[in-house]
């Protein structure tokens, strides 16, 4: 099980650095920017894969989306400039303490 979480982490990990490449594309008109967006979401894929062997896909595809929605919107404020408003960061946190629930009092959830 933990072998799982360490795929699901890394699949966060890519999917982030994919899509934060993904602007830098700018529309896939740049090619080392669009092949690294590629080759990222295409690890991020097959770690999200290797999760699903032992943690139930709702709960995996839970995390990563969730984890990675918030970590996007802290690199893109932090990065790229963008504002977070009130309502964005409050969403945000509804976010994580879905995560939180689904990893703390889920019964789907193995620990």
């Amino acid at each position: 099980m933990k072998t799982a979480y360490l795929y699901l982490g890394a699949a966060i990990v890519a999917e982030v650095i994919a899509t934060s490449l993904l602007k830098t594309s700018q529309g896939f008109t740049r090619l080392w920017p669009s092949v690294a967006t590629v080759v990222g979401y295409a690890i991020s894929f097959y770690c999200l894969a290797q999760t699903l062997g032992s943690v139930p896909t709702g709960v995996a595809y839970a995390i990563w989306s969730g984890v990675g929605i918030v970590l996007i919107s802290l690199i893109a404020w932090l990065v790229f400039g963008q504002s977070l408003d009130g309502p964005a960061l409050l969403g945000m946190g509804l976010i994580v303490a879905g995560v939180l629930v689904i990893n703390l009092f889920s019964k789907s959830v193995a620990h």
